[in-house]
């Protein structure tokens, strides 16, 4: 018995999202490894420069792998590029586990991150252009979700090998890094098994093999089935006006108007993820929470908890975010974003570390920090890969992503290098900027970002081009094409008349 086809959708995204569980797993584990004794011992102190080149330099990496990408994605396909970007993270991931000095770490950190640049960039644009527009949100989320799945083994890795290792033997660092080349190896293996990108098929002039894609994607084969038509005749006719009157390079990004609101917006986000202090949890979760007296080993297992919190948010942001849309969980999350670092700076300062022993203070600090990964892994963190995959036309959006993806490694490198810094300087105040800039991040989604949940990728040109710039002043009907309606009901009727004349 088939697959119905959305079910298969969905599980090839599964398989390509294991792109997104590398990243995941380096997020987890860089924080016990930075903290690992023998780590200390044998590099660098916790607190030096060198320890922040450590988690900078695979940013910086990824950085440069998102950049590469969206050039890759164009000229390669969207397979070939995953199966790149899963070579590189190898060589990196073999640097890393057999580094005799820092260098070797840090070059080791870079290739990882360079790998995974090229394949957190391509990975969601590939899930979107496979998907329904109906489960595209579910399917793209899946980034994020996968992601929690790398952090959480990541993390109770880490845990296992921080304990079980003697302070003295570098294995307790040295096998959760190595580890992370296992899916990567299983991933490469496999992707050029999977069906390719329809829209990338068609726009390289191979409109058959796209058909038949579209076919084997979405009604098992059938290439006269009515929505493999009519999604095939709107993706026809979008690339068609696009090699007509478009270029494809950078420069239509922008010049072009839509294209460049949709850039915009689309980096905008991706900056805005970084500024929620996701990043700043996660790369130095041991001396945060070492403010408060909490020991290494303990915020370990607390952070272990805080990937489980983090799972059951995206799982339900999976299940539910095509129901209610882009735009206000976006809003949503940024506001509970913003409680919880209120209340946590505000038990920090009240309660300073060293100086009190309310165990309750210190409670309450990890649970705000819990409570907080449930709302951004639950609406910010999903939306910055589902958004940013979905807006923009076909001809740009390997390009978009891929200038949008730079945006958050170029804001995450910041972030890893300014926390550890900042928080052994000034301590709590360095939390309010991210009470403030989880409040102007949800203004600003609120006046700027338009609902695109559930419009298919070839109708995105009409939207960013009627929607007005100010988005509460218009009506989400003026801004709708129904494109792809319209086309599925002439293609129904011709059937259905050919049917009868047949009969």
């Amino acid at each position: 018995m088939a697959l119905p086809p959305k079910w298969y959708q969905f599980l090839v995204g599964v398989f390509a999202s294991l792109g997104s569980y590398l990243y995941g797993y380096d997020l987890g584990v860089i924080a016990e490894v930075v903290a690992s004794p023998s780590f200390i011992s044998e590099f660098v102190p916790t607190s030096s420069p060198k320890s922040g080149l450590v988690v900078s330099m695979f940013t910086t990496g990824a950085f440069f792998g998102a950049a590469l990408g969206g050039p890759a994605g164009d000229y390669f396909g969207r397979r070939l590029t995953i199966l790149i970007g899963c070579v590189i993270f190898c060589l990196g991931g073999g640097l890393q586990t057999g580094a005799q000095s820092i260098r070797f770490l840090w070059s080791g950190r870079f290739l990882a991150g360079l790998g995974v640049g090229f394949l957190v960039m391509i990975v969601p644009l590939y899930q979107a252009e496979l998907c329904h527009p109906s489960i595209r949100g579910r399917v793209t989320s899946l980034q994020q979700f996968m992601l929690g799945v790398g952090a959480l083994v990541a993390s109770w890795i880490s845990y296992g090998t921080f304990i079980g290792f003697a302070d003295t033997d570098s294995a307790q660092w040295r096998v959760s890094l190595g580890l992370q080349i296992v899916p990567a190896i299983f991933l490469g293996a496999l992707i050029m098994f999977f069906p390719e990108s329809p829209r990338w098929l068609i726009d390289h002039n191979r409109p058959d093999d796209g058909l038949r894609t579209l076919a084997k994607l979405h009604a098992h084969g059938n290439i006269d089935d009515a929505w493999v038509r009519a999604e095939y005749d709107q993706i026809q006719e979008s690339i068609t006006f696009e090699h007509e009157h478009e270029t494809k390079s950078y420069v239509k990004l922008f010049k072009n108007k839509p294209s460049f609101r949709r850039l915009f917006l689309s980096c905008a986000l991706q900056a805005s993820i970084q500024m929620t202090g996701v990043s700043a949890i996660q790369y130095y979760s041991v001396p945060i929470y070492g403010q408060i007296g909490i020991s290494s080993q303990d915020t370990l297992k607390y952070q272990a908890i805080n990937s489980i919190i983090a799972l059951i948010a995206q799982f339900l942001c999976l299940l539910l975010i095509d129901r209610f849309g882009r735009r206000w969980p976006l809003i949503l999350g940024n506001l509970g974003n913003m409680v919880t670092f209120i209340i946590a700076t505000i038990l920090i300062a009240v309660f300073p570390p060293g100086t009190s022993q309310n165990n309750a203070a210190g409670w309450g600090f990890i649970i705000m920090t819990w409570v907080y990964n449930f709302s951004f892994s639950a609406t910010c963190g999903p939306l910055s890969w589902i958004i940013p995959a979905e807006v923009f036309d076909t001809r740009t959006r390997s390009k978009g992503v891929s200038i949008a993806t730079m945006v958050s490694f170029a804001f995450n490198t910041m972030i890893g290098q300014v926390t550890g810094i900042a928080v052994a300087n000034i301590g709590y105040r360095y939390y309010i900027v991210f009470i403030i800039c989880n409040f102007t991040n949800a203004v600003f989604f609120w006046a700027f970002l338009p609902e695109t949940a559930k419009r298919p990728l070839e109708e995105m040109n009409y939207m960013f081009s009627h929607a007005p710039w100010f988005v509460p002043l218009g009506k989400k009907q003026d801004y709708i094409a129904g494109d792809i309606e319209r086309k599925l009901d002439e293609i129904k009727e011709k059937q259905e008349v050919l049917e009868t004349t047949v009969q």
